[in-house]
C-alpha cells in the first residue's frame, strides 16, 4: 500500500509567522549615486553657506514657541504674530505669568490659536516643573513636552543647539519623494532616507537647504527648474525643463538672487 505523501510546510520565522508566505520588503533602489549627493549639497552649500530659518526668536525657548505655533500655519504669519507676545514673554516663567487668555490674544491671527495657547501654556509649566525652566537638548525629552512632535524638536535641535537633525515639514517630504533623494511614504521614513544618503559634512544645514529649496524653487505646483542649480543633476519625473545647472557665485548678491 502506498503511503501518502507528507506535505512540506516552511519553517516557521521567530515572529511565529510563516516564511513561505510571508512577503519580502520590497527593495528601493537609490537614484543617485554618493558623488551625485555629494555634489547636489555642495552646490546647495555654495549658494547659501549660512542659511537662516525664517521663524524669528530670541532663545531657545521663544523658539520652541513658535515652531509650536507654526504648525498649519505660515512662518511669516507666525512672525507677525509671535513680536509682540515675544516681547511681552520671552521665558516660561513670564509666559505663565501672561496667562492662556492674554497669549490667545497676541495669537489670534494663528490658525487654531485657542489650543496652540493652551500647549504653550502646558509646555512652559512642564518646562519650570521638570527642566528648571530650560529647554531640554534632547528629542525624547522634547517630544515629552504639549504639542511638540518629532518634527519639532528636530528643529529645536537644529537651530537652537546645533544638532544635525533632519526636520521633515511639507517641503522637505515632497522633495525627499520628487527628486528620489528619499522615497518614502512617511515623514520618517523620508527623514532617514535623508540621514542616510546626505554626507555627515552637510548634515549640519541639509535642513534649511531642503526647506529653501522647496519653498523658493523646487515648488509644489511647477518646479522652476530654470533657476535650479541641481538642474542637471535632478533626475526627478517631473521637471520643467533640462537645462544644464547655472554658474554659482558665491556672495549675498548670489544668495538673495536664489530666493
Amino acid at each position: 500500500m502506498e503511503k501518502p505523501k507528507r506535505k512540506t510546510v516552511a519553517p516557521a520565522t521567530r515572529d511565529g509567522s510563516n516564511a513561505k508566505h510571508r512577503p519580502r520588503p520590497a527593495k528601493r533602489r537609490l537614484r543617485y549615486t554618493a558623488q551625485e549627493v555629494g555634489e547636489i549639497f555642495r552646490r546647495f552649500a555654495v549658494q547659501r553657506p549660512e542659511p537662516k530659518g525664517e521663524l524669528e526668536h530670541v532663545n531657545a525657548f521663544t523658539l520652541l514657541v513658535a515652531v509650536v505655533l507654526s504648525a498649519q500655519s505660515t512662518d511669516a504669519g507666525v512672525n507677525k504674530a509671535r513680536r509682540a507676545l515675544f516681547a511681552a514673554a520671552d521665558t516660561p516663567a513670564k509666559m505663565l505669568d501672561l496667562g492662556e487668555a492674554t497669549i490667545g490674544e497676541y495669537i489670534r491671527t494663528i490658525g487654531l490659536w485657542r489650543a496652540k495657547a493652551k500647549n504653550v501654556i502646558a509646555l512652559s509649566q512642564m518646562l519650570i516643573r521638570d527642566f528648571a525652566g530650560q529647554v531640554p537638548r534632547d528629542r525624547d525629552a522634547l517630544t515629552k513636552l504639549p504639542g511638540v512632535g518629532r518634527k519639532t524638536a528636530n528643529v529645536v535641535l537644529n537651530m537652537a543647539f546645533g544638532q544635525p537633525t533632519m526636520a521633515v515639514d511639507t517641503h522637505i517630504f515632497r522633495l525627499g519623494n520628487r527628486l528620489g533623494l528619499a522615497p518614502g511614504k512617511t515623514p520618517e521614513e523620508v527623514e532617514q532616507g535623508l540621514l542616510r544618503v546626505i554626507p555627515p559634512e552637510y548634515m549640519r544645514h541639509a535642513h534649511h537647504w531642503l526647506i529653501l529649496h522647496g519653498r523658493y524653487v523646487c515648488k509644489a505646483r511647477r518646479p522652476e527648474c530654470e533657476r535650479c542649480v541641481i538642474a542637471d543633476i535632478c533626475k526627478a519625473a517631473v521637471k520643467t525643463n533640462a537645462i544644464p545647472a547655472p554658474l554659482l557665485e558665491i556672495g549675498p548678491e548670489a544668495e538673495a538672487a536664489a530666493v
